[in-house]
């Protein structure tokens, strides 16, 4: 494909234009299916079944509203995907409709960890059954359904074939924090649906933390009105998004940070802190001294009050207390909390926290909630039908060991800005010596999206499509794992979630353009596609960031991985690969390091006239000047002659300083042009 037709490509992706997946051969019954998550049984067959304007659904067997909303959301998505203008209600009678939905049972009117997810989905020439034993079966079974829309030369189908499926964890969730950066109820919508379109099943929502307090509370109206700067959920938003969860399989865990990370609540309850206030909210990042006090009765007398309120609104059995990173520094200091741990004997500030956490679970009891923490919560002492989410190196080993429930996250931690691939060879079973029953206590895992580098511009880009590969890795048999394949199905399942309604493709688009100001954007997009965000680390460690430092520098911007530098790298790896003679591959090579090395003119010319762009001009030129060594290289490989030392010396150089982040920014490209270079050095 032209250069040229690669951008326009990718600026069809980033509008959200859908493309969609043609068989793989002109043979009949041979389709190249993009599901993911990967079911665990699927049988092809030869045939199809049409969709034109004749399709119906009909639901049998147990029915709910749920279930009739789901099947009326499934015909208005898949009028939009095809533009044929079906009747988008359910019929009664299943001999007049294509597709029939057979419930066998009503499920829980919450959905609960318990509940069967599976179902069964059996698709011939003329009719297609979807069978399962719960609504959030059904509801899983027409999302895969969706996804096996294909068209040809003669009508839009779904292939002949028969899917067993059902989910290998029974915990499979994406936390989404708005504590540090608020997030509007419909970006959180968008969100739930993109969940379920890969079959997730949990949003833990984190609600507090030292920057924010983000839910309306009517029992303690402070809360909100002074820990939140007037960026918070009404109850009225709380119940609507756990209704809209709800109806889409999703239960919803609500997080609020105690005994530490509570500086939000001490601002508007001072009273709760161990040491004097007053306090304010936290601006900067990090783990803060401000913690609740274990040794005051009125602290559990208020939080008794607020979890009673809270689960009202929220009416998932389990409750998150956080209860990591308490910094020990006011208890260290107050003498009151000295004389209680000694009256108690309690040997060490983490027997003052489980001290906390026994109190706080019969409250959480008394209002019919499950505790469910960090690993800092880990404790003997606490009953085994706790959960411990797992983020730190071989906590949850520890966790099942001692006869708890576990859940992984750590491997999971999107904000870190790893690619897809590294998110996907993480398996919550591991490596580990477990037994079965240790195993068993592993529900699943959870991604995280943590909020000090994101906002509603670009939190969606932060998540998608990344954390569908861990999407996949909780629900699919742990045998599928080739990343190649992982990829390839996550380009369509990408252009699926733009289709549904997510921003990430468009809001990108916008803010390439919003940096670009007046000049034309397609050099920045071109060069936005060889490098990438840093690791968190390396970012809170450039420069000292605020809650309200703007984030729409370039680094805010670029995506969390590079499709083109992945298929970059697959190149150099094929013409390294090659035998002696074969062009094709530094064919491709020379063609992409030429063309990106020609966008540098027009590229510079964009950063001249842009203030947010120009800390990045020693990145471009960096970017320039390693494509000219890639050719270099290149040249030395194909003739078979070696470079010179002093060229060698120089790309040496180069190397050394390409390494390095500029303006917080990575070149995606370095991998394999150091490896072309490398390899013309030997």
């Amino acid at each position: 494909m032209k250069k040229t037709g690669l951008f326009v490509f990718r600026l069809a992706t980033a509008l959200g234009l859908c493309l969609f997946p043609l068989p793989s051969s002109e043979m009949p019954g041979e389709f190249n299916l993009h599901l993911l998550p990967t079911p665990s049984s699927l049988t092809m067959g030869t045939g199809k079944l049409a969709i034109d304007i004749s399709f119906r659904v009909a639901i049998t067997g147990q029915n709910t509203p749920g279930l009739e909303a789901a099947a009326t959301r499934f015909l208005h998505r898949l009028q939009r995907r095809t533009g044929i203008a079906m009747i988008s209600k359910t019929v009664e009678n299943p001999e007049n409709a294509p597709l029939e939905i057979h419930c066998t049972g009503q499920g829980d009117p919450v959905p609960s960890i318990r509940a069967d997810e599976s179902y069964t989905l059996q698709i011939s020439d003329n009719r297609a059954r979807l069978s399962a034993p719960s609504p959030v079966g059904a509801f899983r079974g027409l999302e895969t359904f969706l996804q096996l829309v294909h068209i040809d030369g003669d009508s839009f189908f779904v292939p002949e074939l028969k899917i067993e499926d059902r989910p290998r964890f029974r915990w499979r969730g994406l936390l989404i924090d708005v504590s540090r950066h608020f997030e509007p109820a419909e970006i959180i919508k968008r969100n739930l649906d993109a969940m379920a379109a890969v079959k997730m099943n949990v949003l833990h929502w984190n609600l507090s933390n030292d920057q924010g307090f983000r839910v309306e509370s009517k029992v303690f109206p402070k809360l909100h009105r002074l820990g939140s700067e007037g960026k918070y959920y009404t109850q009225s938003d709380v119940r609507e998004i756990v209704d809209y969860a709800r109806n889409r399989g999703i239960r919803i865990v609500p997080e609020f940070n105690m005994p530490g990370h509570s500086t939000s609540w001490l601002v508007a309850y001072p009273e709760l802190a161990a040491a004097a206030g007053p306090y304010e909210i936290e601006r900067r990042w990090g783990v803060f001294e401000p913690c609740m006090d274990p040794s005051k009765e009125e602290v559990y007398e208020f939080l008794d009050a607020f979890v009673e309120e809270m689960a009202g609104l929220f009416p998932d059995e389990y409750f998150h207390i956080g209860g990591d990173e308490v910094h020990a520094t006011q208890w260290n200091s107050s003498e009151r909390i000295r004389d209680f741990k000694n009256r108690h004997n309690l040997s060490d500030n983490h027997d003052l926290q489980v001290y906390f956490n026994q109190r706080l679970l019969k409250i959480l009891t008394k209002h019919g909630k499950k505790m469910i923490g960090w690993d800092e919560i880990l404790h003997p002492e606490l009953p085994k039908d706790i959960i411990v989410q797992s983020w730190r190196q071989d906590s949850l080993a520890r966790t099942v060991h001692q006869g708890y429930q576990a859940i992984l996250s750590r491997g999971y931690y999107l904000d870190h800005m790893q690619s897809a691939s590294f998110h996907y060879t993480v398996d919550p079973l591991g490596d580990a010596d477990l037994s079965e029953n240790e195993k068993n206590r592993i529900l699943g895992g959870e991604a995280c999206m943590w909020g000090e580098f994101v906002n509603p511009e670009n939190i969606e880009s932060r998540i998608w499509p990344r954390a569908a590969a861990i999407a996949e890795r909780l629900w699919s048999p742990a045998e599928v794992n080739d990343i190649q394949d992982m990829y390839r199905r996550l380009e369509f399942v990408d252009r699926d979630l733009t289709m549904l309604g997510l921003k990430h493709h468009a809001l990108y688009l916008e803010k390439i353009q919003r940096l670009a100001g007046d000049m034309d954007a397609e050099p920045l997009l071109i060069f936005a596609d060889l490098i990438k965000p840093p690791i968190l680390t390396i970012r809170k460690k450039a420069r000292t960031y605020y809650s309200d430092t703007p984030l729409n520098r370039l680094v805010d911007v670029i995506r969390p991985e590079s499709g083109v530098a992945r298929d970059f790298s697959d190149l150099v790896d094929r013409r390294l690969a090659a035998p002696s003679g074969e062009t094709g591959s530094s064919k491709e090579i020379r063609e992409s390091l030429a063309f990106w090395l020609a966008n540098d003119v027009p590229l510079q010319a964009v950063i001249e006239k842009s203030y947010l762009l120009k800390e990045t001009r020693p990145l471009a030129e960096t970017v320039a000047e390693l494509c000219r060594c890639g050719l270099d290289a290149l040249d030395y490989l194909d003739s078979g002659q070696g470079p010179p030392e002093a060229w060698r010396q120089k790309t040496d150089a180069l190397l050394e300083r390409a390494e390095k982040p500029m303006a917080e920014i990575y070149i995606a490209i370095l991998p394999p042009v150091k490896v072309l270079i490398e390899e013309a050095w030997q």
